[in-house]
């Protein structure tokens, strides 16, 4: 038999009951009103966050541009010394092209082969004879050479337009290529014993030859080498030996 409960006496309260299998819930205006209160304090935590958020940011953006204003001031100054640079470099481009630089020119006067020896920073001078082969093909080498290096005058004379630098430098054997800087002779290659002794040589091979000497600018090269400096007419070559032609 079910318990009942006794009768509330009138006008008091009813007695409290505990449903069974129901959990006890809060007020319907208690849980509105604490969900408002919590997502007012949120947003107040979040308000003050993204404030100080935005106060870093600030802070960033002028580090940032003043980064930036520093970096374009250095790169203004070195796009400016490079353009001084580079125009400089044109004018003696220029110059030395007015002055036949970049081109192999044949000459018929031996003096002016001694004042370009004289004047000229690097010149190479190769004295051939218009009969031999090897000379010939000494011409295309020193051609491309000269079209490749500006900065170095490459001339040729005959032998029989230049008799007296012939009997100074002593040229008895051609090809004769001789290379001087500053009017000083450092460099003479005879023949093709030095090239292999072969008429199939590569232009590279001549090219290093130059650099090594110093004839010509080796920009991977940060010194140079040193070199005995004689006069043009005071060093003593010898004789030249070899199986190329004899003048």
């Amino acid at each position: 038999m079910a318990d009942i409960a006794p009768p509330a006496a009138a006008g008091g309260p009813a007695p409290a009951q505990e449903p069974s299998g129901k959990a006890t819930q809060a007020p319907t205006g208690a849980f509105s009103n604490a969900s408002t209160e919590d997502h007012n304090s949120r947003r107040l935590v979040e308000d003050d966050t993204i404030d100080a958020q935005d106060e870093d940011k600030d802070l960033d953006d002028d580090e940032l541009f003043e980064e930036l204003e520093n970096d374009d001031y250095g790169m203004a100054s070195f796009r400016e010394q490079r353009i001084e640079e580079l125009k400089e470099e044109v004018a003696k481009r220029k110059l030395m092209m007015e002055n036949e630089h970049g081109s192999y020119k044949d000459l018929t006067d031996e003096k002016e082969v001694m004042d370009i020896t004289t004047k000229t920073k690097h010149c190479v001078i190769h004295f051939y004879h218009s009969d031999f082969r090897r000379c010939m093909i000494v011409d295309k080498h020193l051609e491309t050479l000269a079209k490749k290096h500006i900065k170095t005058k490459f001339v040729k004379i005959k032998v029989e337009n230049a008799p007296f630098l012939v009997e100074k430098l002593q040229v008895k054997v051609l090809p004769c290529v001789i290379s001087f800087t500053d009017g000083i002779a450092v460099d003479r290659l005879v023949g093709f014993e030095e090239l292999g002794n072969t008429d199939n040589f590569q232009t590279s091979m001549l090219e290093l030859r130059y650099k090594t000497v110093g004839v010509i600018e080796d920009d991977s090269k940060k010194e140079k080498r040193n070199l005995k400096k004689k006069s043009i007419f005071g060093r003593d070559y010898g004789s030249d030996e070899g199986t190329d032609d004899e003048y």
